[in-house]
């Protein structure tokens, strides 16, 4: 919105800032970071009157979480609605790709919100039935791969770009929705798996963001996308705003989700915020950079499968507990030990990414 301040320009003021990706990423990051810590204590307070007894505790859960009985969820709404405030404000709200990313993100969240509101309700971990959440993840993340397609030049439609080997480019035809969509449903997914201890989740994101942003931005410039022969995907650089602005989002939320948390972040935050970044993978065409940053949250998801299939199969199990970071819970790690060692290897994985763009 605020972009359209440049009309006020003479080429040479201060209205002139706003035509840059940079300055507008930084507004987005301070204004979500701002709103994070304004309406924080507020939305807890919020959610501590109405929840009464707040998230429900797996009962086959560690047995170190039944302290964390009476912690509100539904967090995520701080997060999502520093997200939508910020990019509302600073994005250019006629680039489709932002208007792509919004509508999975808020899209997912509403799916995140009545799954979290049906746990608290009823006060048992059930909630939306599986199959509902599949179907409408499914039906969010066609129309987003569609979306995404419609508005990539027509040498990048319904391909796959590969890092490392930067002029290869497979063609899948319409099968690049399915991709598309696993990438979006998985990510929202993983995420969602990886949400189990006290600031888990959401640094990985912020870091995969951060990630994602700097690539986006990258491929949206095309002098960039010379230098280092990677594709030019015109438009994306946008991202860089919305991802700013989910940082910011995110410190905000964290600090009142560090150990010992007030509020989780809940289905309506690792639902939102794992559905944009397998949106903006999509939007960026770097899925397959995607599964290296975000490796936590596939090694999470993981685990999840092999464990139930294993299980299926043989009757016994792989890991003490899934996802992984209850493994290592049940072996004895302290939370924080966990919770840090996993920002660790997320930092890590997002530097490998990085790195996939410069290699030739």
């Amino acid at each position: 919105m605020l972009y359209w301040l440049t009309l006020l320009s003479d080429g040479g003021d201060f209205f002139n800032l706003f035509r840059y990706i940079t300055f507008r990423a930084g507004g987005a990051f301070l204004t979500a970071l701002v709103f994070g810590f304004i309406f924080g204590r507020p939305l807890i307070a919020v959610l501590r009157r109405t929840q009464g007894k707040g998230q429900p505790i797996r009962e086959d859960g560690p047995e170190g979480h039944f302290v964390k009985a009476g912690t509100p969820t539904m967090g995520g709404l701080l997060i999502v609605g520093a997200l939508l405030t910020s990019t509302l404000l600073w994005a250019r709200l006629d680039n489709p790709y932002v208007w792509m990313v919004l509508f999975v993100t808020m899209s997912f969240a509403a799916i995140g919100f009545a799954d979290d509101y049906a746990k608290v309700s009823k006060q048992n971990t059930a909630g939306v039935s599986s199959k509902v959440r599949i179907l409408l993840g499914l039906l969010i993340s066609v129309i987003a791969g569609f979306w995404a397609s419609m508005y990539h030049p027509e040498a990048l439609q319904y391909r796959l770009a590969m890092p490392v080997f930067k002029d290869t480019l497979i063609n899948m035809g319409y099968f690049f929705i399915p991709f598309a969509v696993i990438v979006i449903v998985g990510a929202a997914n993983a995420v969602n798996l990886t949400d189990g201890l006290d600031g888990l989740a959401i640094m990985p994101v912020m870091i995969a963001a951060a990630t994602l942003g700097v690539i986006a931005y990258v491929v949206g410039r095309v002098d960039f996308t010379d230098g280092l022969g990677l594709h030019y995907v015109p438009g994306t650089g946008e991202m860089l705003v919305f991802t700013m602005g989910l940082i910011g989002g995110g410190l905000g939320f964290l600090w009142y989700n560090a150990p010992p948390a007030a509020v989780f972040m809940g289905d309506t935050g690792s639902l939102a915020l794992g559905g944009a970044l397998g949106a903006i993978a999509v939007a960026a065409k770097h899925e397959i950079v995607f599964a290296v940053v975000g490796g936590v949250f596939v090694a999470e998801a993981m685990s999840v499968m092999i464990q139930v299939l294993y299980f299926k199969r043989t009757g016994k199990r792989v890991f003490l507990m899934a996802p992984i970071h209850h493994h290592y819970e049940k072996k004895g790690w302290a939370e924080p030990q966990i919770v840090i060692r996993f920002w660790i290897i997320s930092l890590i994985l997002a530097m490998i990414g990085l790195a996939t763009l410069k290699v030739r």
